[in-house]
């Protein structure tokens, strides 16, 4: 069992558990309302909660001691869906080589995608030879047929599957529009060619657009039912690449977790997995190693960095009695770490499981398009039979009842639906690739449109994430240069990012550094060793200092930066300044973030002194510091339980989980994996003016959505009278229906002009 149980309270059954908890794989959903359904037939269960998660295909499940797994699989089942436990962790298949994000395509990927290519291929002959009547040579109409029986039959047998599904439910979707239409379409045209006068050999096909009363024996309607097919599979193929990403934070959070370590074995290194450590192991971490779980160093000394998980900046000193985080790196030197905690009970697997909660609590958005079948397919459905009794009762033409009703079925066709959400954000998405914006899917765009507050993490986002040399303080008669050169020369021999940042600023200003002698590391206060020989110190390694060089270093700190005192012969001759520099288009992209409507937040876990000078920076009013990476979450939903709609900003780990429960995530692309995969909106290029440029495209791409569903549902109405009335014979239906598609095609293409 696979199951996680949880107890809620201990009842009065022996201390056995009152609720239990598992999560479900459930396939078979087509759209946001199949999972609605299964929700739904869950809840109705006594005892049961339920949350469906569309994108992810799994149900999240609580349920009383009185219920078994089997009973709610067996529920979803009768739903009309599968359901099963996720396999073991042994039995899932490994990640992709090439990083978590990669997105593998899936079978049932790749065979919707053969299913669009050979459709759209059969396709577009039938529907030039139907509607470009120049092309139409003797029999042609075979040659339609031949065509577009395999796109009607194969190609739509996913929506004739589901539509069937649904009906056995009592239960219908835009499938089942789909379905019906398409049939219907091929079902006359079959007749016309067989029993009517459309098999004739030298029958032409005329496109006139006129609106007239006709019996339909000699028209055929295949350009529709191949036609909408092909358009359909087209916006499920763009809706299922953005699906199979899903989940892939999780994997990214996992994978940052160290794969194999050295296990102290009787004095002896033995590598072993990581998943193999138990409480209490001892193990080993050299230089540049990751930490392979939670635990206390119990032998030498190091800086860790921690950038990862905790926005920390400045990597921590750690030395015996200290604590450490698994998968955060040693940056300095040799350690022996206690493992106190493993497997689930690691903060990483903590946060991975935030991650986990977020995604499932996000809101269910159901899909336009899908709400409003809902309601209109039944009434077409009751309109197309209406029509047909009413002719039949008024007129007794049997041909002239079928054609309205026909007409009815095809003007009701939902390929501009279909086509309204796909296509909008196809041509949006394509321009965000160009700018450097990267929108997953269609469901994130409603919340730009509401978003008023932004949260910003502080590292990596706001400013570079990577410490360098702001400011020199040299000590009255001391020489700058030679300050710098001397540091310099000795922070190049120690690993520590603080040194490294100090060496890289000294090259840069003085050129090539002198060698050094007698390199020692001071763990906790800095190095020493003799260059040109002088005995030289940089840390915190003096006592006493000038007044000057203590204002300096005070001044320093006060402006959340890190002071490193420089100096040799026993005399301390000037301060070193170090910080995480301000990125330069930070301060544009506040008040660009501003002028959308937005109220900027700062988030770090850096200390209030080092966050306060980068709000000010930068233009913030509003800042929170010192804040654990498991609390950002939590301060995202303590603003949105303020009535605000709250979109994130983050590069790290440690913003992954916040990401996730944001109403609105932007993920910088030159963070890591698991905040690009727990993110809505990928921002590429690491430039924080991209999140405007980001929400402006997002409700530019929302606003046509919605302007495209407009005019499809509204054009259905408008048609359906004239079509019902026998004004509107199912050719013309067809070309207003292509005339639809072309207009939401083109509304789309205007994104590309984005700037």
């Amino acid at each position: 069992m696979t199951s996680s149980t949880t107890t809620a309270a201990e009842a009065a059954t022996g201390g056995q558990p009152a609720v239990a908890e598992v999560e479900l794989l459930i396939g078979g959903m087509t759209c946001a309302s199949c999972a609605a359904r299964v929700e739904k037939k869950l809840n109705r269960m006594d005892g049961v909660t339920a949350t469906v998660n569309y994108a992810t295909e799994k149900a999240r499940i609580t349920y009383p001691p009185g219920v078994g797994v089997a009973d709610l699989i067996a529920t979803v089942v009768r739903t009309g869906y599968t359901a099963e436990e996720p396999p073991p962790p042994a039995e899932e298949p490994p990640a992709p080589q090439d990083g978590p994000s990669a997105a593998r395509e899936d079978p049932e990927s790749a065979a919707l995608r053969r299913r669009l290519t050979v459709s759209a291929l059969l396709a577009l002959p039938v529907v030039l030879l139907a509607m470009v009547p120049p092309l139409q040579f003797d029999n042609w109409q075979w040659l339609s047929l031949t065509l577009a029986a395999p796109v009607v039959v194969w190609g739509a047998l996913p929506f004739h599957r589901a539509a069937w599904t649904n009906l056995r439910h009592g239960a219908a979707t835009m499938d089942t529009l789909v379905s019906v239409g398409t049939l219907a379409a091929f079902g006359w045209s079959l007749w016309a060619l067989f029993l009517g006068d459309a098999g004739m050999p030298g029958m032409r096909h005329p496109f006139e657009l006129t609106v007239s009363r006709t019996d339909g024996a000699s028209a055929v309607y295949l350009e529709v039912a191949a036609g909408v097919t092909a358009f359909i599979l087209l916006g499920r193929h763009l809706e299922a690449r953005s699906k199979r990403r899903a989940g892939a934070a999780l994997r990214a959070l996992m994978e940052l977790g160290a794969k194999d370590v050295a296990v102290l074995r009787e004095g002896r290194e033995v590598r072993v997995p990581a998943e193999r450590l138990t409480v209490g192991d001892r193990f080993v971490v050299r230089p540049g190693e990751k930490i392979a779980t939670d635990g206390t160093v119990v032998e030498g000394s190091s800086a860790v960095d921690a950038s990862m998980l905790t926005g920390e900046s400045v990597p921590v000193d750690v030395t015996v009695g200290d604590t450490v985080t698994g998968a955060t790196v040693n940056a300095g030197g040799r350690l022996v770490v206690e493992a106190t905690r493993v497997g689930a009970d690691t903060r990483l697997a903590r946060m991975a499981k935030l991650v986990e909660d977020a995604q499932n609590g996000k809101a269910r958005v159901q899909r336009l398009a899908d709400r409003i079948a809902g309601v209109f397919v039944p009434v077409v459905l009751l309109i197309a039979a209406g029509t047909f009794g009413g002719w039949l009762g008024a007129t007794g033409d049997t041909v002239a009842a079928f054609t309205a009703a026909v007409a009815v079925l095809i003007i009701a066709c939902p390929c501009a639906l279909g086509l309204a959400t796909p296509t909008a954000l196809m041509v949006g998405t394509g321009r965000g690739a160009q700018l450097g914006i990267l929108i997953k899917g269609p469901e994130v765009l409603e919340s730009t449109r509401r978003v008023d507050t932004v949260v910003l993490d502080k590292t990596g986002t706001v400013t570079t994430g990577r410490m360098t040399l702001q400011e020199v303080y040299v000590a009255e008669g001391a020489d700058e240069k030679q300050v710098l050169r001397l540091a310099g020369a000795l922070e190049h021999a120690s690993e520590h990012p603080v040194a490294r940042a100090v060496a890289a600023g000294a090259e840069e200003r003085v050129g090539t550094l002198p060698a050094v002698e007698s390199f020692e590391n001071v763990p906790g206060r800095g190095v020493r060793g003799r260059v040109e020989g002088h005995e030289v110190a940089v840390g915190r390694l003096f006592d006493d200092l000038p007044p000057e060089l203590a204002r300096a270093g005070q001044e320093a700190e006060s402006g959340g930066r890190t002071a490193v005192v420089v100096g040799w012969d026993g005399v301390a001759r000037g301060v070193l300044a170090v910080a995480d520099a301000v990125k330069e288009t930070s301060a544009e992209a506040v008040r660009e973030l501003r002028a959308l409507g937005l109220a900027p937040v700062l988030l770090t876990g850096d200390n209030r002194t080092v966050a306060q000078a980068v709000a000010e920076a930068v233009g913030v009013d509003e800042v929170i510091a010192g804040v654990l990476p498991e609390d950002k979450a939590d301060v995202v939903r303590r603003l949105q339980a303020e009535g605000r709609v709250v979109a994130m900003v983050g590069d790290g780990v440690n913003d992954a989980a916040a990401l996730a429960v944001a109403d609105l995530g932007l993920a910088l692309g030159t963070g890591t994996d698991a905040a690009i995969e727990a993110g809505d909106l990928t921002l590429v290029r690491g430039d924080l003016r991209v999140a405007a440029d980001a929400i402006r495209l997002s409700r530019r791409t929302l606003a046509t959505i919605k302007g495209n569903l407009v005019w499809a549902f509204g054009y259905n109405v408008a048609a359906l009278p004239l079509a019902a009335a026998g004004l509107l014979n199912p050719m013309i239906a067809g070309a207003a229906m292509a005339f639809s598609s072309v207009f939401v095609v083109t509304n789309s293409l205007r994104l590309r002009s984005f700037h």
